[in-house]
């Protein structure tokens, strides 16, 4: 069937829309208002236009006799897992912390350079779409390009003569494809050459007489290796397959060079672009990945051999809409603005609609019959005349374009929102396009709550997960403290430790605080209990654990964090010179007062009321005692449960000491703020092993074990740590805070 054949009536779901008594849900207004525009092809890549669907994302230049579509996918990445910790950062921590209390700022500063890590990893581009129309095409009158952000779609238009040649591009996020569409207004006018390129390692080659195959590979490492390739790991490999289609009745596609296509003769053509990684989340390394990228590429281009550009359009639009549709603004710079207006701001419809059905309108817009009268001026020029002329719809504009990238860059299931959204054309991009924790990847879903597009968070909720699970090993190392941190920067492989570098910028261990406060703030606007209680809450007191003891009491009484910088900003020191590590700096307080009191608040709000919480019967913790289903690696949800159950009430044995056949675990419920210091010997655990331990400001400080079996083997758990114990009968073996063995001695012994 030919693609012109498929146009017309496209059956779609009725999309539920939340009614506030103002209008419809579709209530954005069809003038072109929501339309950025160009004066021309872009020069530079800050002039392409964006187009995305949380994965796979687009800078479209709009070209004339050549077109550059560069292309991005969200997890190409260089690098590995890393190791995110550094054994000696407790010395140079103790360094800095003297010399911060001595007053010797600038000494600080230069120590602090201890602290710092390897840098982060860096977000790589997945290539370019080149599309040659030859020299016929220089000569061309009629210009428009534009971004329709009521659609989520690119338009192209231009002359060559008497024909009129269209494109329009968009990114499904239903179908994970990104969609081009090429029309020539006469019949058999239109021929290019198609090809894929790209400025990482890759191989392009031609299957079969419409598919353009591309295989690549990032980098293992963020820089080229300069010694033996085997130093350099294999890293996550990488598949684009370019799917092209073409109508007319002397249409012809030709295979040029093995691995480009040129379409001679159309009327029309479809180019359906795919592509896929090997990358499979980010404890796992590329080498160890089960992933086939050209395979994927092939099954989802196989899932799309009988759909039309019009119902891959309608899919689109639908998805896409559901979520752009929820908020609207319309502003006025004149109180004259007239009850016509407004009904129409509320309730104006962008497309027919009848019992679930949609009718396509023109796939270009008519601009000629807009009503706006600056249809013609580029929106660049807008910007430039806001000066002396404010026009309010400019403003309507970008407050629609913000939520345009946040929906074309972070979606369910995708990677989180980078530095750049998801568009990077180079291989060492400024300031690595990685995820900055100290202003920038908070900002780029600031919207999300106010400007109705919660869904576009949850890929940052997925990466706080990760970001804990790395992040508490680095506070575990580098300060020895209970709990997770992240500082400065990130990336895919949620790197948790500080950047190498200036410590003004480096050295800032209030990210992952910063972003938990995003937890509680979701919370706040969906009064999701589940969301509270199984993410945000875990997320928030591992955080709070580490903030609790990265505080420490300052000279005054008062609780302070040393070191502390104030991200990116320096200071003059006493002594006249510049500086930029001190204490308590108010970006570290007040982020660390809202995470402390949400962390309140949720767990006001996440629990039912008791009307007696110090009732005799705990009934509900039989599974934890006398029973055994309630397991820290099996129900560690519950065991949470139960130790806020626990901590109600003076459940004394358990608090300090669990036990099964196998694991024995060390204050697994202290309350910490009641019983800061203390000691405890001669508990019994499951196994015959006798334990005894002392902690100090509410951490392990000493444990002794003992044994009346002649070989008992256990795992030991305290704070994270777990390790295999091997206890002799006769002997008594003292551990530290890491569980490392500290010497074994006779029984009877005394036991400092």
């Amino acid at each position: 069937m030919e693609e012109e054949d498929r146009e017309g009536w496209i059956f779609v779901r009725r999309r539920p829309y939340e009614w506030d008594g103002l209008g419809s849900g579709e209530d954005v207004p069809p003038d072109g208002s929501l339309q950025i525009r160009f004066a021309g092809p872009a020069e530079h890549w800050t002039d392409a236009a964006p187009v995305g669907n949380g994965r796979l994302g687009a800078m479209v230049w709009g070209g004339v006799a050549t077109e550059k579509l560069q292309l991005n996918h969200d997890t190409l990445w260089t690098g590995i897992p890393g190791d995110y910790t550094n054994p000696q950062a407790p010395v140079a921590l103790s360094q800095v912390r003297k010399l911060v209390d001595d007053g010797q700022y600038v000494e600080a500063t230069a120590a602090a350079f201890g602290l710092s890590d390897h840098p982060s990893d860096v977000y790589q581009p997945l290539g370019d779409i080149e599309i040659d129309f030859g020299d016929s095409h220089i000569n061309y009158s009629g210009y428009e390009r534009l971004l329709d952000l009521d659609t989520a779609k690119i338009n192209v238009k231009y002359n060559i003569g008497d024909v009129e040649y269209t494109r329009e591009h968009f990114a499904s996020n239903p179908h994970q494809v990104f969609v081009t569409k090429i029309t020539a207004s006469k019949s058999g006018s239109l021929s290019f050459t198609i090809s894929l390129n790209n400025k990482l390692h890759h191989q392009t080659s031609v299957n079969g007489s419409s598919h353009i195959v591309m295989k690549g590979s990032c980098r293992g490492k963020r820089i080229p290796p300069k010694g033996n390739v085997f130093d350099n790991p294999e890293g996550i490999q990488f598949a684009a397959v370019l799917n092209l289609r073409i109508g007319g009745d002397g249409a012809e596609i030709h295979v040029v060079d093995d691995s480009k296509l040129r379409v001679e003769d159309s009327d029309w053509a479809l180019i359906l672009l795919v592509a896929s990684s090997s990358f499979d989340g980010p404890f796992t390394k590329p080498s160890d990945s089960k992933k086939d990228p050209t395979l994927e590429c092939m099954n989802v281009l196989k899932s799309l051999e009988n759909m039309s550009f019009s119902q891959l359009y309608t899919y689109h639009l639908d998805d896409y809409q559901n979520l752009f549709h929820r908020v609207s603004l319309k502003l006025s710079g004149s109180s004259k603005f007239s009850c016509e207006e407004e009904k129409s701001a509320l309730t104006s419809q962008t497309h027919d609609t009848f019992h679930g059905t949609r009718r396509l309108a023109s796939s270009i817009p008519d601009l000629s019959s807009e009503v706006t009268n600056d249809v013609l001026v580029s929106t660049a020029e807008r910007v430039k005349s806001f000066k002396v002329d404010e026009d309010p719809s400019l403003i309507e504009l970008l407050f629609q374009y913000g939520r345009y990238l946040l929906i074309s860059s972070s979606r369910p299931g995708t990677q989180f929102s980078n530095l750049q959204g998801i568009w990077n054309k180079d291989i060492e991009p400024a300031w690595d396009c990685a995820p900055h924790l100290n202003i920038n990847l908070q900002m780029n879903y600031w919207p999300s709550l106010p400007c109705n597009l919660s869904e576009c968070q949850d890929p940052l909720f997925d990466y706080i997960s990760s970001l804990k699970i790395n992040g508490s090993k680095t506070a575990r190392v580098n300060y020895e403290a209970s709990g997770w941190v992240v500082h400065q920067v990130s990336d895919i492989w949620a790197k948790t430790s500080p950047d190498r570098g200036d410590p003004v910028w480096a050295l800032w261990p209030m990210g992952g605080a910063w972003l938990c406060t995003h937890l509680w703030e979701h919370y706040t606007f969906s009064l999701d209990k589940l969301f509270l209680q199984d993410k945000a809450y875990p997320l928030l007191e591992g955080c709070a654990s580490f903030l609790l003891e990265w505080l420490i009491e300052g000279s005054d009484g008062y609780l302070e964090t040393n070191p502390s910088t104030s991200p990116e900003h320096s200071f003059i020191a006493p002594n006249g010179k510049v500086a930029s590590v001190s204490y308590s700096s108010t970006m570290d307080m007040s982020i660390i007062r809202e995470v402390f009191t949400a962390l309140v608040s949720a767990a006001e709000a996440k629990d039912f009321e008791d009307p007696d919480v110090h009732h005799r019967h705990l009934s509900h913790l039989f599974g934890l005692f006398p029973g055994h289903s309630i397991t820290i690696e099996k129900t560690p949800e519950l065991c949470k449960a139960a130790d806020y159950s626990l901590y109600k009430r003076a459940a004394i044995a358990e608090m300090l000491v669990q036990s099964t056949l196998k694991d024995l675990y060390l204050l697994p419920a202290l309350p910490r703020d009641k019983w800061n210091n203390g000691c405890v010997r001669g508990l019994k655990a499951r196994g015959g092993v006798t334990v005894s331990i002392c902690w100090k400001e509410g951490k392990l400080n000493k444990a002794r074990l003992s044994s009346n079996n002649k070989n008992s083997l256990i795992r030991l758990h305290y704070d994270g740590n777990v390790t295999d114990v091997r206890l002799l009968s006769g002997s008594v073996y003292v551990f530290n805070e890491r569980l490392k063995c500290l010497k074994t001695r006779s029984v009877g012994t005394d036991f400092s």
